[in-house]
Formats: structure tokens, C-alpha cells, sequence
């Protein structure tokens, strides 16, 4: 029996992102009673964070692909769905009683407070994170990576001030650039970590990338910053030095020669990959992504997980891009409304035709950028005293010796160094462990394996546990908690 501050419906979204928005609208066009719960206060997600509500009201600021996002949106606003923004989900469970929607009951936060919710399907839409760029120095005050930097020039119109660098590799980087330098903000350096001879091994991609809707962009966008600042190609040996907080960036250039920059702010980028501990708490299978160095889930061309009555939509199955992301929302929506009965199996089809067109254009060219810019050994792999657990302040050179006295994976590495235990819950730290591992070891990453989570997947209060509405299923889901299985 459910009380009356509990949700009910047939499809939970989790996450205003591209692939959210589009799967709740899709969702609700279909008839399916849709929830979506969103950490932010607002929708969009990182791509169109704040498009509502940003100060930044100059559009040639943040370009056209940023305010792509208003009429998605606009067009979720007016969907039918139910929104609720500043909403953290922190635990899910199966139905085990009877109830008016079977399925998953979940758990989230507002404002402080604990409530529940019903559903017979779930959408994960997570979105990505920014990959770890361990180098010695990266947790000095000063130091950011450019998914925070873009948080704060997108919600607050706020940018660094004086002496500021960028390094490291991907689109992004070149992306924040630009759009920095739309604002007026003098940038002192790009610093480009991107190996050579990675051009070469990108080719036997470049057909697709040749026809696809990267090309002319990505070479405008890199033309207009390397005529407006200083970009250094090749470098390497990156180090943020400081007592206290950063006064100056070291590195390399080819050759080896050692160079140095006064620095207030550092901003550091190479790639994102898929948040995926919410789905890895439920269960869902992940595997290793050996040419993009990361963990994603397991699922079909829906968008179905391993876990009955899961899918996982957008990035956070997969990078892609913000454009893909919407057409993954849609088709994983699609079947989770077959799955409810909504549309029957010849519908489903018929419906997604047309996004399975856009989505092939949307991911075509993505296997030259994805070669061209996967992060170079060095820069993922650290050594000595470089912090790899920034919660727990675990080193690389510590998580190396562990390895020597016996311990063969993430979840023992726990137990000596409480790696992955600290409020980020192994988010940072997940990849960086599970490959200097491997690397130790002599194996490949799928060996080794990666954390195991449980519940609650963020940190949370005695209080709002204490105020749970008490449903028989949340009961046993406190104890569960309460017993960490």
C-alpha cells in the first residue's frame, strides 16, 4: 500500500539532458504517465544547463548548438510530464508487494526532504562527467575542469580572471576557448595534449568523418581559436604547481624542453565518459571501452540494460553527443512504451525509422574524433605522489604498492586504501584505479573490474532516511541500506 506522498506512474526519467527531455516528451506523447526527477534546478542538463534561466543573454557567447536546446525545452515544458527539479535519487529497489505500479520504487531528495516514488519503468539519463586528468597538482585551488568552468559561465556569467590556461585535448576544450574569447576573456595559452601521430591513426576513419556534421564546424571552431591565442601542440610532463593554490603551470614540448606559465587558473580537459553509478548500483552490466578508456553500460539498440524494466539512454550509455542524445532518448522511450502496453511492436518500429536516420547522421565522423583524441597514456596513468582518490587523498604510487602486496581489484583496494569510499562514491577515482590496476598486474581492465556499488549512490542524512514515508518495500530497503547489501 503506498501513502499519498508517493508518486506513481509508468515511466521515471532521471536526468534533464538531451536524451531526458526528449525521452519524457516522447514518452508522454505516447500516453504513458511520465515523471522526470532532475538533480539541477533547472532543465537542460550540461549541454543546455541553465537555457532558461542564464545570464549570459548575448548569443554569440555560447553559439547556436547551446541554444539548440531552448525549444527542446520548451517543447518538454509543454509535454504533460511531471517535473521535478533539485531532485537527487539516491536509491532504487524492486517491488516486492503488491501495488498500484509495479516495478521499482525509488528514493530521492528535495529541498532536504525524502520521498518515494513508483514506477513500472525507468530511463536513465545520466548524461557524461568529465574523466579524471590526474597530474600532479590538479587538486590545488585554482585548478578546474572545463565541465565546472562551463557550469559557471553558463549559470552565473562567470569567468576566470587573469592568467588563465587551458590544457589538455578533445573539442570541448577548443569549445570553452572560443566561447571564453566571445566574452572578451584574455586566455593566456592552450596547451594541447593530444599525442602525435594520432592524425595517422585516426585516418582510416576520416570517410565518415569527412561526410559528417563535425567536420565544418570542428575546423572553423580550432581556426578561429588558434587565431585568437597561442596554442601549443605535443605537450606533455603537465604539472600545476602551487603553496596553497596555483601560481604556475609546468610542462614539456617536443623535444623535451621544460617550459613554465604564471597561472591563476588552470583548466583541464580530456574527454568525458558516462555516469554510471546509478545504473551500476542497480545492476546493470557494464563493460570496458578499450579505444575510449572507460566503463559504459550494456545495452541493445533500444537502449535496454541488463536489468528487466531498465534502459539507459544518451551519453550515459555511450558518448555520442548532445544531438545523438536526443535521438537515443527517443528510441529508448519508444520501446519502454511498448513494454507498457502503449504502442505494439509494429509501431514501435514505424516510430523510430526516422530517428534511427538521424541518429546514424548525428554518430557519423565520431570514430576519427574518438581515435584522434583519446587520452594519452600518461595523463591517465599516473605515478608517485599524484592524487588519484581526491575524497580519500589516495596516490597513484599507493595504489601501485597495494597492488604488489597482493590486491588484484577495485573493491579490495577498499579495503586497504577506502578508494571509491569516500561522498563521490568512486566517481573520480573508478577508471584511474581500475587501469593502474590492470596496468600493474599485466592484464586487461575487463580482468580487473571495477567497483561495486550499493546504495545510497549520494550522500544523504539520518533525517531524510527518518522521513521516508513507510511503505512495507521501503522498510525493507532501509534495512538494506542500513546493513550495506
Amino acid at each position: 500500500m503506498t501513502t499519498p506522498s508517493t508518486l506513481n506512474c509508468d515511466l521515471l526519467v532521471v536526468g534533464a539532458g538531451p536524451a531526458g527531455l526528449a525521452a519524457s516528451i516522447t514518452a508522454a506523447g505516447l500516453g504513458a504517465s511520465t515523471v522526470l526527477l532532475d538533480e539541477q534546478p533547472a532543465a537542460g542538463g550540461q549541454i543546455y544547463r541553465a537555457i532558461t534561466t542564464t545570464p549570459v543573454k548575448d548569443r554569440k557567447v555560447l553559439g547556436a548548438d547551446y541554444w539548440r536546446g531552448e525549444s527542446l525545452v520548451g517543447a518538454f515544458l509543454q509535454s504533460g510530464a511531471q517535473y521535478v527539479p533539485g531532485a537527487t535519487v539516491w536509491a532504487v529497489s524492486r517491488m516486492t508487494t503488491a501495488a498500484p505500479a509495479q516495478g521499482y520504487e525509488v528514493a530521492y531528495s528535495v529541498d532536504g526532504g525524502a520521498r518515494l516514488l513508483n514506477a513500472r519503468h525507468i530511463i536513465l539519463a545520466t548524461g557524461a562527467q568529465e574523466r579524471p586528468f590526474p597530474i600532479p597538482g590538479w587538486t590545488l585551488p585554482g585548478v578546474l575542469t572545463a565541465g565546472a568552468a562551463q557550469i559557471l559561465l553558463k549559470s552565473a556569467g562567470v569567468v576566470p580572471g587573469r592568467h588563465t590556461i587551458l590544457a589538455g585535448s578533445g573539442p570541448l576544450l577548443y569549445l570553452l576557448a572560443w566561447q571564453y574569447l566571445n566574452a572578451g576573456v584574455e586566455l593566456d595559452a592552450l596547451l594541447d595534449t593530444t599525442p602525435p601521430g594520432r592524425l595517422g591513426k585516426a585516418l582510416p576513419h576520416a570517410w565518415d568523418f569527412l561526410r559528417s556534421p563535425y567536420l565544418a564546424k570542428g575546423m572553423k571552431l580550432v581556426r578561429e581559436v588558434k587565431a585568437r591565442l597561442g596554442v601549443t601542440a605535443g605537450v606533455t610532463g603537465l604539472e600545476a604547481v602551487g603553496d596553497g593554490r596555483l601560481r604556475e603551470v609546468r610542462y614539456a614540448v617536443r623535444g623535451g624542453r621544460q617550459r613554465s606559465l604564471p597561472a591563476d587558473q588552470l583548466i583541464l580537459h580530456q574527454g568525458v565518459m558516462p555516469n554510471v553509478n546509478l545504473a551500476q548500483a542497480m545492476g546493470a552490466e557494464l563493460q570496458w571501452n578499450d579505444r575510449l578508456k572507460y566503463w559504459e553500460p550494456k545495452v541493445d539498440e533500444w537502449g535496454a540494460a541488463t536489468v528487466d524494466g531498465l534502459s539507459i539512454a544518451g551519453d550515459g550509455a555511450g558518448i555520442a553527443g548532445a544531438v545523438a542524445a536526443e535521438h537515443r532518448g527517443r528510441l529508448a522511450a519508444l520501446d519502454a512504451a511498448r513494454r507498457l502496453g502503449k504502442l505494439d511492436l509494429a509501431a514501435r518500429n514505424e516510430k523510430s525509422r526516422p530517428q534511427r536516420r538521424e541518429l546514424a547522421r548525428a554518430t557519423r565522423g565520431r570514430d576519427f574524433l574518438d581515435v584522434l583524441y583519446q587520452p594519452a597514456d600518461d595523463f591517465r596513468l599516473p605515478r608517485g605522489d599524484t592524487i588519484v582518490c581526491r575524497c580519500e587523498e589516495v596516490t597513484a604510487a599507493q595504489v601501485r604498492d597495494t597492488v604488489k602486496l597482493g590486491c588484484t581489484g577495485p573493491n579490495q583496494m577498499k579495503s586497504f586504501l577506502r578508494c571509491g569510499m569516500g561522498p563521490c562514491q568512486g566517481r573520480f577515482c573508478s577508471v584511474t584505479v581500475t587501469e593502474l590496476i590492470a596496468q600493474e598486474r599485466g592484464v586487461g581492465p575487463e580482468e580487473v573490474g571495477h567497483y561495486r556499488l550499493r546504495f545510497p549512490t549520494k550522500p544523504l542524512t539520518l533525517g531524510e532516511l527518518a522521513a521516508l514515508p513507510q511503505t512495507e518495500a521501503s522498510k525493507q530497503a532501509v534495512v538494506r541500506i542500513a546493513k550495506g547489501t
